[in-house]
């Protein structure tokens, strides 16, 4: 039976690298972005290197939950007209803002690197749980580390600071996901790609407001930090994302973060509390509900 997979923000750097690692797993991937020239140039170097199961390229802003909608509800028609198994998704998106923003209302990063993610796998749930044995990886950041004990808005307290907000409902969310899907042959898996040279990573390092008003007195010794650690190649840090996906030796379980060296790693502490899984789902629903009431 054919194994599908498919990976957000596919287009370039890890994601790429991802979706090429799937591909030579022999994995059909679909590839999620949204630049089609981008998406052209990913498929056609996906289907150069591993012809014997084409990629394709579907379009989507992850940054509109509209959006995101829109391209859960394709797959998963997709997936029920042709009947075969949604085998692996992987939500790779991620953001970092300098200054703070909002799409549709809502604060960005958290729109980003939350709620898309968690709208396109909540809605995928039911194609995921037929096409099971399935997996869920989720990208997370190492960044987590600074998320607050308990959300009770999606506002950064104290100021909004692009690095500090990065990443910190993901991990939390998959957490809790996996103790909800616990027994329903669908794994899910987080995925920390330590430091790459990416887009964002180059982009988002060259301004000091990403960090609070007392670290950017420092940011000359920070930058140079953070620029040491993501000067891997995207291919390395795609490593942990590919073994989420594939690994034989992961089959069956579920609730593991595999590690920037592609190994098993304890979570950390504070996307385990119960009551930060509580504030993420809760917050989650208010601000990206599953099902819309009509006007």
């Amino acid at each position: 039976m054919t194994k599908t997979a498919v990976v957000t923000a596919g287009t370039a750097g890890i994601g790429l690298e991802t979706a090429l690692g799937l591909a030579g797993a022999g994995f059909s991937v679909t590839v999620v972005g949204r630049n089609a020239d981008r998406g052209d140039q990913a498929v056609g170097r996906i289907n150069a290197t591993y012809p014997a199961r084409p990629a394709r390229f579907l379009p989507a802003d992850l940054g509109s939950l509209d959006q995101v909608r829109a391209l859960a509800d394709r797959i998963a028609a997709e997936h029920a007209v042709s009947g075969e198994p949604l085998t692996v998704l992987v939500n790779n998106v991620g953001a970092m803002f300098p200054e703070r923003q909002t799409l549709d209302g809502i604060e960005a990063s958290f729109v980003v690197n939350h709620l898309s993610p968690y709208l396109l796998t909540e809605l995928l749930l039911p194609t995921l749980t037929a096409g099971a044995p399935s997996r869920i990886v989720n990208v997370t950041s190492s960044a987590v580390g600074l998320a607050k004990r308990a959300f009770d808005t999606v506002e950064p307290p104290g100021g909004y600071y692009g690095f500090h907000w990065y990443g910190r409902a993901n991990l939390a969310y998959t957490l809790d996901l996996a103790t909800r899907l616990e027994g329903t042959g669908v794994s899910v898996f987080a995925a920390d790609p330590g430091g790459a040279a990416t887009d964002m990573t180059n982009d988002t390092l060259t301004d000091p407001k990403i960090v609070s008003p007392a670290l950017r007195l420092l940011w000359p010794l920070v930058r140079r930090k953070f620029e040491r650690s993501t000067s891997g190649p995207a291919s390395l840090a795609a490593r942990p994302s590919i073994v989420a996906a594939t690994d034989d030796t992961l089959a069956g379980q579920t609730g593991i973060v595999i590690g920037a060296q592609a190994r098993p790693m304890a979570p950390l502490r504070a996307a385990t509390d119960a009551r930060v899984a509580q504030d993420v789902r809760r917050l989650s629903e208010r601000h990206a509900p599953l099902t819309l009431t009509a006007t």
